[in-house]
């Protein structure tokens, strides 16, 4: 029997946190970054409202969100796209800017679908080397040659919690050649209160080398929904637009959105909840030996080398209670350690409680 041949891909397939236990009904997900608050009342109204109508195409251009993100972020609504998560734009960005045997740098411990989307393409996947797990702009630099197109870093980096301040960013673009595309990821970047740290968006929204992306789903709640944004050059856009799906957000993601962008009391209450839980819960850990990163992000990277309990074995302790942290060792190759997102109160306090138990014993 003749099959029809397709490309054979050398790509490890993303998992993302798992959020089900066999045998255990009500599960604490700690493995994926989610929003602790859940989503602004503002837009759960919007998803109750009864006369949302199916039957039409949505805004393929989605003019009413990016007009509400140019105001709330004071940027050139030209020069910003939609896409169905953040992760659509860096397929989109990968698709135009590379070619069969480019080169495209990414930190050694780095979102995976950089690397993923880039390998599709053709692309060649160069790995920088970080040091204490973050990013190094030096090691960047040395990775750099004639065939590099684009280099993709999360500032604070996802899964390590690790950043780059305003100051080491700015020098990282200053020293990179004029013609590679360097996009910054601000997916956390409004749980960043730390003094030293500039988003992308701050920095860069000016400049033609530089692409900034942005998404919905980590502190507005809304990852079912799929929605994200990129920001940058006005020809990179227009390019873009070119080869966007024509209808790529649903009318209740853009609708959503636009009034998440308008609650900024809830956005407030989410920051300072990340903040409380965040230090409390690192602070707890260390008493157990249990390192972490400095709080930046949602979640904290979890070390175990100095802890009497291996990664694997505190994993297994959490899920038999019915709480589940992120596998670091699987697509991400960090060993020893976990990735524990900053849940609601009740997961936060649920977690404290059974972990105080498991080292009781």
């Amino acid at each position: 029997m003749t099959t029809v041949r397709f490309k054979k891909l050398d790509i490890e397939v993303y998992e993302p946190g798992k959020s089900v236990i066999e045998k255990i009904k009500r599960v604490t997900k700690l493995s994926a970054n989610e929003s602790a608050l859940g989503i602004s009342p503002k837009a759960k109204k919007v998803l109750s409202n009864k006369k949302l109508n199916f039957t039409r195409y949505p805004d393929g251009k989605s003019k009413k969100l990016r007009s509400q993100i140019s105001r709330k972020f004071g940027c050139d609504i030209d020069k910003i796209i939609c896409g169905a998560g953040s992760d659509e734009v860096i397929q989109m960005l990968c698709q135009l800017f590379i070619n069969s045997k480019d080169e495209v740098i990414v930190p050694q411990f780095s979102f995976l679908m950089y690397r993923i989307y880039a390998k599709i393409v053709g692309a060649k996947v160069i790995f920088s080397k970080e040091k204490n797990y973050k990013i190094s702009i030096q090691e960047i630099l040395k990775k750099v040659t004639k065939k590099t197109k684009i280099v993709f870093l999360a500032n604070p980096n996802n899964p390590t919690g690790t950043y780059l301040n305003k100051f080491e960013i700015v020098e990282l673009r200053k020293k990179l050649r004029k013609n590679i595309l360097l996009v910054v990821d601000d997916a956390y970047a409004e749980y960043m209160k730390n003094s030293d740290y500039k988003s992308g968006l701050d920095l860069f929204r000016n400049r033609s080398n530089v692409f900034i992306l942005r998404t919905f789903s980590k502190i507005y709640g809304l990852a079912s929904l799929r929605i994200g944004w990129g920001y940058g050059d006005k020809k990179i856009i227009n390019a873009l637009n070119q080869i966007k799906p024509p209808f790529n957000i649903n009318e209740v993601a853009q609708l959503a959105a636009q009034e998440s962008l308008k609650d900024s009391k809830f956005i407030s209450r989410s920051v300072k909840h990340n903040s409380i839980y965040a230090k409390k819960i690192k602070k707890f850990l260390e008493k157990h030996d249990i390192g972490s990163n400095k709080v930046s992000a949602n979640f904290l990277l979890l070390n175990f080398s100095n802890c009497k309990f291996k990664a694997k074995q505190f994993y297994e302790k959490l899920k038999s209670k019915g709480i589940i942290l992120r596998s670091t060792e699987y697509g991400y190759k960090i060993k020893n350690m976990l990735r524990l997102t900053i849940g609601s109160r009740d997961d936060c306090q649920k977690f404290i409680r059974v972990v105080e138990g498991i080292f009781n014993k």
